[in-house]
């Protein structure tokens, strides 16, 4: 990758990090409240667009498995999650944090 290209997208990354750090604690939070039984439909929705922005930003910034990971935490939670499958999404959760913590 070109200098210039490289340099823009860690800018870019440093940028974003923040939110992209807040989507994973929301997949977080809800998967300990799905567990719990304790999930709410706002939380549940919440999960899944956390999901599905992680899926779409973090290709761009070379987490092709941050990809993956993230569209199978969309797929779990627009498909009904339930408390069987909070272990699954806190295994998806602490493996996407993992990865940006590489990639920060």
């Amino acid at each position: 990758m070109p200098p210039m290209l490289s340099d823009a997208l860690d800018r870019l990354w440093r940028q974003f990090l923040p939110q992209i750090e807040e989507r994973v604690a929301t997949l977080e939070a809800a998967a300990q409240d799905l567990a719990s039984d304790g999930l709410t439909d706002d939380k549940r929705n919440g999960a899944q667009a956390a999901a599905h922005k992680l899926a779409g930003v973090l290709g761009t910034f070379g987490l092709t498995k941050g990809t993956i990971l993230a569209r199978e935490a969309e797929i779990l939670w627009s498909g009904g999650a339930d408390p069987a499958s909070a272990a699954q999404l806190t295994s998806i959760a602490e493996q996407l944090r993992a990865l940006i913590n590489s990639r920060a």
